[in-house]
C-alpha cells in the first residue's frame, strides 16, 4: 500500500463562511485552532449556515495580526475586521442543532456590518473556553467537546475519494465544496470510510461516524450559484439509509502541531 501523508489542513473561524487553507495548525482540544469559534445567529439565537442562506459563502475570512478579516466577494469596498480576543462579555443562549449553550455576542458593529452585507438580521457570537458542547455520547470515546462545528472537532476526507467522485462528474469539484478539516493523500479512494484509527505526530485521531452530506455541498464556494452535483451522482452510489455519505467525522486525543506532509500512520483498519 502507499504510504500516506497529511495533504490539506483547513479551517472554518465562523461557522458556514469562507475555509482557510493553511500551511501549519494546532490541534486543540475542540479541534484546530480557531475552527467554528465564532457563528452567525438569528434573532432567536439559532444557528444560520448555507443550508438556508447561501449567501453565506460570499464572506472569505483571513486571520492576519490577531484579527479576523472579513471581505465579501461581490462587494471590493466591504472589508470588516474583529480582534481574536475581543468580544463582549455579555452572554447569550444560542442553539446549534439540539445543542443549547452560552456564547458571548461579539460586538454590536459586527451584527450591523454582516446583517448589512448578508441582508438578514444577525448576530455574531464567539464560543468561550468555559462553554463545554460534547460530541455525540454514542460516538464519544471520553466526553470529548466540539466547537460551532456541526458535531464532531474534525471532517478527514482523503484527495483520493474525491478523485473518484469527479471521475464520474462532467464538471470537476474542487475539495472546499465539502469543507473538510484534514485531507490525506495516498492510498484508495475511501480508505477514509476503513481506518479505525491513525496517527498524525503523537496525536491520535479516530474516525467515527462517516458524514452524511447536505445541500451545502452543491453550492459554489466562489459565486454561491447552486446546482444538484456532487449529490445527484454521490447518491447513485454512496447512499446508507437514505443519506448520502462522504468523509468521516474524527474525534482525537492529544494536543499538538500538525503540517502538511506530516506522515498520514493508519494505527488500525477497521
Amino acid at each position: 500500500m502507499s504510504k500516506l501523508f497529511l495533504s490539506g489542513i483547513y479551517i472554518y473561524p465562523v461557522k458556514s463562511l469562507g475555509g482557510i487553507c493553511l500551511e501549519v495548525s494546532e490541534v486543540e482540544t475542540r479541534g484546530l485552532k480557531y475552527d467554528r469559534r465564532w457563528m452567525l445567529v438569528d434573532e432567536s439565537g439559532k444557528y444560520i449556515t448555507q443550508r438556508t442562506h447561501s449567501q453565506l459563502a460570499l464572506i472569505n475570512v483571513a486571520i492576519k495580526n490577531n484579527c479576523l478579516k472579513f471581505h465579501h466577494k461581490k462587494q471590493d469596498a466591504n472589508y470588516y475586521s474583529v480582534d481574536i480576543n475581543s468580544y463582549s462579555t455579555e452572554k447569550i443562549e444560542v442553539v446549534i442543532w439540539n445543542d443549547t449553550v452560552l456564547a458571548n455576542q461579539v460586538s454590536r458593529e459586527a451584527n450591523e456590518w454582516f446583517s448589512e452585507m448578508l441582508g438578514i438580521n444577525c448576530r455574531l457570537v464567539y464560543m468561550p473556553n468555559d462553554t463545554l458542547r460534547q460530541v455525540d455520547n454514542k460516538y464519544a470515546h471520553d466526553k470529548e467537546i466540539v466547537g460551532f462545528a456541526d458535531a464532531y472537532p474534525f471532517l478527514l476526507i482523503g484527495q483520493s475519494s474525491l478523485d473518484e467522485l469527479n471521475s464520474r462528474l462532467e464538471i470537476k469539484l474542487p475539495m472546499n465544496r465539502f469543507r473538510p478539516n484534514l485531507v490525506f493523500s495516498g492510498g484508495e479512494p475511501f480508505d477514509e470510510d476503513r481506518i479505525k484509527s491513525f496517527a498524525i505526530g503523537d496525536i491520535t485521531f479516530y474516525p467515527v461516524k462517516p458524514c452524511a452530506r447536505c445541500i451545502v455541498t452543491t453550492i459554489d464556494q466562489e459565486n454561491a450559484a447552486t446546482n444538484v452535483e456532487p449529490l445527484k451522482t454521490l447518491a447513485t452510489y454512496r447512499t446508507i439509509n437514505n443519506k448520502v455519505m462522504f468523509g468521516q467525522n474524527i474525534i482525537h486525543r492529544g494536543s499538538g502541531t500538525i503540517k502538511v506532509g506530516d506522515e498520514f500512520a493508519v494505527l488500525e483498519w477497521k
